[in-house]
């Protein structure tokens, strides 16, 4: 914990921290608002037995209630109430009551927070958070100064800026990492957590670069796009470098562009490593086909709009042996279609669709570069789509979504 740094009301008076484990312990809370609100859910999480003492509650601390994570006594506050009691915590907005909770616990020699009155209380809350399987409590006698260095201490923590690499948990073995659509700041807490920590880094071109840059000198950075032998054989090459590497007793990361599971090939990578005896851990990243239309504007659902949304492998076309597309329903459902690595093959889709039953009309929109500097956005019709695709060079990676959902939100974004 940070040692404390006296706020006025509380000068003089230096704080013992202590972690309170109170699992199946009773505990009282007094008052149902939005401070108790904020409480309750760790002290829910600690296992204690919550008593709340209060007449009404917000809506949320009644849903608590209802679940049975508490027992919610619905009435004032009674002298008595902390008999047996471990821990108190008042929340009430009547001084009158916070003083007489506080005289009691005096009493009964029980400790007693108070949202109310840090100099009269026997106990603080910390500003707290957790990360990693550790908690993290900051006192300082200022809650709000409390709070903003609790935030960087995680912050730092989730980020890998605050390392802690000799205390990791993890020995040897492989992380997925869905890394998502191409901003770095997209990147979930996890997997920019377990990046900090990896002795091996394999990525690609559609995996967030800037990123890279934040990695000690001392990770290896191998990059997968280069692996030689065609797209079979690169994802064979793929899976011995991820199962060389930890066998060798180095905790690999693989990043990867979007989620490791949509047409990013993570199961092939689990198999692999899986077959090799190694633990693996999967961290599902922001997929593009989702986040890049979001990014530019246009929702792949919409109220009253559409019901469904489908993503779709364009690698192969609509005439290739190898696909495994049913355009014809895909053309006759009513929803959005979202293709993913489709550029190239965009006139053959979208003449089938239209072959189909899709009208010509359908507004399409394709995004380059999604959520990057570099990102922009073309217009189009399934009738015009090719056609604009190659008088404006549009270029991989490009997400395509094809559906009335293209222009709902136009007006919107042009303001």
């Amino acid at each position: 914990m940070t040692a404390p740094t006296p706020h006025p009301s509380t000068e003089g008076r230096t704080p013992y921290p202590v972690g309170l484990l109170l699992a199946g312990r009773r505990v009282v809370v007094v008052g149902g608002g939005q401070v108790a609100q904020r409480r309750l859910p760790a002290l829910i999480a600690s296992g204690a037995d919550l008593h709340l003492v209060a007449p009404a509650t917000t809506p949320a601390v009644q849903a608590m209630a209802d679940a049975g994570e508490l027992t919610w006594h619905a009435r004032p506050y009674r002298d008595g109430d902390l008999a047996d009691t471990w821990y108190a915590l008042v929340a009430t907005d009547d001084p009158a009551v916070n003083a007489a909770v506080s005289a009691e616990a005096e009493r009964e020699r029980v400790f007693c927070s108070r949202s109310d009155d840090a100099a009269a209380a026997t106990a603080w809350t910390p500003a707290s958070g957790r990360d990693a399987g550790a908690t993290v409590a900051v006192l300082t006698g200022d809650p709000r100064h409390s709070a903003a260095l609790r935030d960087a201490i995680v912050d730092g923590l989730r980020d890998g800026s605050l390392a802690a690499r000799q205390y990791r948990s993890h020995g040897a073995g492989v992380a997925l990492v869905g890394g998502g659509p191409g901003d770095p700041d997209l990147i979930t807490v996890r997997g920019r957590r377990l990046l900090a920590d990896a002795d091996v880094v394999v990525t690609d071109r559609l995996a967030p670069r800037e990123l890279l840059a934040e990695l000690p000198e001392h990770v290896e950075v191998i990059d997968a796009s280069k692996i030689p032998y065609g797209r079979f054989m690169a994802q064979e090459a793929i899976n011995r470098t991820l199962v060389e590497h930890a066998k060798a007793g180095k905790f690999v990361v693989r990043l990867k562009g979007g989620d490791p599971y949509v047409f990013g090939r993570g199961g092939e990578e689990l198999l692999a490593c899986a077959e090799a005896g190694l633990p693996v851990t999967v961290v599902p990243g922001i997929s593009s086909s989702i986040s890049v239309p979001a990014a530019a504007g246009v929702p792949v659902t919409h109220r009253g709009m559409t019901h469904e949304f489908t993503v779709i492998s364009g690698h192969v076309g609509p005439d290739d042996e190898r696909s495994l597309t049913n355009w014809e329903a895909a053309a006759r459902m009513s929803g959005t279609l979202v293709l993913l690595m489709a550029v190239d093959k965009i006139g053959a889709i979208a003449a089938r669709l239209v072959e189909y039953g899709r009208p010509e009309d359908t507004p399409v929109a394709i995004v380059q570069e999604g959520t990057t500097a570099a990102q922009r956005r073309v217009d189009a019709t399934l009738g015009t789509v090719a056609a604009v695709v190659e008088a404006e060079g549009v270029k991989p990676p490009a997400v395509i979504v094809i559906g009335d959902v293209v222009n709902v939100l136009a007006a919107a974004f042009q303001q």
